[in-house]
């Protein structure tokens, strides 16, 4: 067991569970295609459970041993195993929960990501002051030192947003979220302007859904959708009981897909969803 990663990222768990679905696809069992491959089972199941890594030799001879003709996938998973990145997020492994380095490490790797938010503003879009509101209020019981980090994280999470070749990122936000007053109300008002600054640049676009809506039922809570390189390797987010939560069976993604197109739908277009904002500012 020498080698082996003693607490694989998300994205090693999700490369193993993609080559593990090609493999039950291919009706074959793990023996099976250890054998097919010249390997051990147990390697088979190190590289689908994410504990070992995987060459690019061995992931097409992988792929081709169970006839994927999805050649953009393949690639897609070969970028997967054979891109290192050891991003900012892995500073924190050890002092914050790993779901939460898991969904930086997710959105950083994105081609673009859609939030839906019903009670708070996106964490992409706080302001400082806001997020350490709501972190302070959240968690009581954490020391400041605590809620700082918390805070640092999240703003730096934001460079998705701010580096050079940022991905195209859609929020729909509800009008309550809009209107909850986190923190006091200049922080309120400096989180409305926030919102709309960002919501200027090109590669951003903010929706609101106002209370003022028939027939609306919400989504059950925040998601978030983030996309993958391919469709098969999107996304999505929910907020669970010990952080985010990942669901990426293509049946679950196809349903997420629908739900974001149904609130997109009924939501403001983005410059009247910046008037509406605007007018929630003024109220302050």
């Amino acid at each position: 067991m020498a080698g082996l990663r003693r607490e694989p990222t998300a994205r090693q768990i999700r490369l193993g569970a993609e080559l593990r679905k090609l493999r039950n696809a291919a009706g074959l069992t793990g023996r099976e295609a250890a054998a097919a491959l010249g390997v051990s089972s147990a390697q088979i199941n190190q590289i689908e459970s994410g504990l070992s890594g995987v060459s690019e030799k061995r992931l097409r001879h992988m792929a081709a041993r169970y006839g994927c003709s999805d050649a953009e996938l393949v690639e897609a998973l070969v970028v997967m195993a054979t891109r290192r990145c050891r991003g900012w997020w892995a500073e924190e492994r050890g002092r914050l929960p790993t779901p939460f380095l898991d969904l930086a490490e997710l959105e950083y790797h994105a081609t673009f990501r859609r939030d839906v938010d019903f009670l708070h503003v996106p964490g992409l879009l706080q302001t400082e002051e806001y997020a350490h509101a709501l972190f302070s209020y959240v968690n009581p019981e954490f020391p400041e030192s605590e809620v700082e980090r918390w805070v640092e994280h999240r703003m730096r999470r934001r460079v998705i947003l701010e580096r050079p070749d940022p991905i195209p990122y859609e929020a729909i936000i509800h009008e309550a979220a809009l209107r909850i007053r986190v923190g006091d109300r200049t922080a309120a008002r400096a989180q409305l302007m926030r919102v709309l600054e960002l919501s200027e640049a090109d590669h951003v676009t903010v929706r609101v859904i106002p209370f003022d809506l028939d027939d609306f039922a919400g989504a059950g809570s925040a998601m978030v959708y983030a996309g993958g390189s391919v469709p098969k390797l999107d996304t999505v987010v929910r907020d669970g009981p010990n952080g985010p939560h990942f669901i990426d069976a293509e049946a679950q993604l196809d349903r997420y897909r629908t739900l974001f197109r149904r609130v997109e739908a009924v939501s403001l277009e983005p410059e009247r969803s910046r008037d509406f904002i605007r007018g929630l500012a003024k109220e302050l």
